[in-house]
């Protein structure tokens, strides 16, 4: 044995990172999400019994009017158009990203396909106007993130600002009326589908296509993977510029379909349509369980935030409160889903 040898054994090699990634928001086999499937499933839980008790006040302090199928059909309409915008703002959400231009968006895509010149193109002309300029502004978003460099928060913010600005100067300030009765005839109960509709048609199918994308495809699971852990999802081989852009498209593509069932629900088209959607988008979003921070989230947890807060308005306006305090109770609400939010997810509670 020559001098300086010793008879220890050799160590290994120190442990390198692990490329996968596998941090507490590596997405769950049973959720697809993010989130740990029991947890998932408390959160929804827990949002079902808010709105059963919801559905309980209402029974209690109007109950003929809240238990009306009139009174049950308008909620469920007026939370299809947020609610097929919240889709769009959770996949964007959990990919890392945030979306404040959906309300302005839909303004714009509202006024755009109800100027004079589109409706002589019919229905087909006002729906495909409403997705196409959705999709050029989620576009715009995406490429300015995604391969400008662009932090997420100040180019949605000057999207909302140039989107607002845009569908004022086209509309002149002025209510757009709607002529093109195969537009209006779709808000009409003969229009409904077995009582259900066709607005809320539209965001089950909204809903049920988001749903399969976030937790049955490869495309969501680079979602989580991308607003868990980007460098990480780099490593891994996905295209990070190429999968932003993409959810915004999406985004974009939800305000086109929002704006359109706007226009049958109102049968006009305004720049003041949309009025922080944004807000409550990301509000029903965030009592559904995803985080801010991305890497997680469900659809199904979105929509039932949403239906929350539509019931919490519909119960307010019914009960002749305030819109003051109706405020007040959809911020108690989001820092109690926060709250619980921290104490009942994996690696978010201090």
């Amino acid at each position: 044995m020559t001098r300086g040898a010793t008879s220890e054994p050799a160590l290994p090699p120190p442990a390198l990172p692990d490329p996968a990634g596998k941090t507490a928001r590596e997405p769950d086999r049973r959720s697809g999400s993010g989130i740990p499937g029991p947890f998932a499933d408390l959160r929804n839980l827990s949002l079902l019994g808010v709105l059963a008790a919801l559905l309980v006040v209402g029974a209690i302090t109007r109950p003929a009017e809240f238990l009306s199928t009139d009174n049950l059909q308008l909620v469920l309409t007026q939370a299809s158009v947020i609610g097929v915008v919240t889709v769009g703002v959770t996949l964007v959400i959990i990919g890392g990203g945030i979306d404040l231009s959906v309300g302005a968006v839909v303004a714009l895509c509202s006024v755009w396909a109800t100027t004079l010149a589109t409706q002589e193109f019919g229905l087909g002309g006002v729906l495909c106007c409403a997705l196409l300029v959705g999709l050029g502004c989620g576009l715009v978003n995406g490429v300015l993130i995604a391969y400008g460099g662009m932090v997420p928060f100040i180019a949605t913010l000057a999207m909302l600002a140039s989107a607002r600005g845009l569908a004022l100067q086209i509309s002149d300030g002025r209510t757009q009326v709607v002529t093109v009765s195969s537009v209006l005839d779709l808000g009409l109960p003969g229009a409904y589908i077995l009582g259900v509709p066709p607005l809320v048609l539209v965001f089950a199918v909204v809903t049920a296509v988001g749903w399969l994308l976030l937790n049955r495809t490869t495309f969501g699971r680079r979602t989580v993977a991308v607003g868990g852990n980007p460098e990480a999802a780099r490593l891994a081989g996905i295209d990070i510029r190429r999968h932003r852009m993409t959810l915004y498209l999406l985004s974009g593509l939800c305000c086109g379909i929002a704006a359109f069932l706007l226009i049958v629900l109102t049968g006009s088209g305004q720049n003041t349509n949309g009025n922080l959607y944004e807000l409550d988008a990301i509000a029903a979003a965030i009592i559904g369980g995803t985080l801010l921070s991305g890497g997680r989230g469900t659809i199904v947890g979105s929509v039932l935030g949403v239906l929350v807060f539509t019931t919490i308005t519909n119960l307010f306006a019914l009960n002749n409160l305030q819109s003051d305090v109706q405020q007040i109770a959809k911020g108690a609400i989001i820092v109690a889903a926060v709250l619980v939010q921290r104490r009942t997810t994996p690696g978010t509670g201090s």
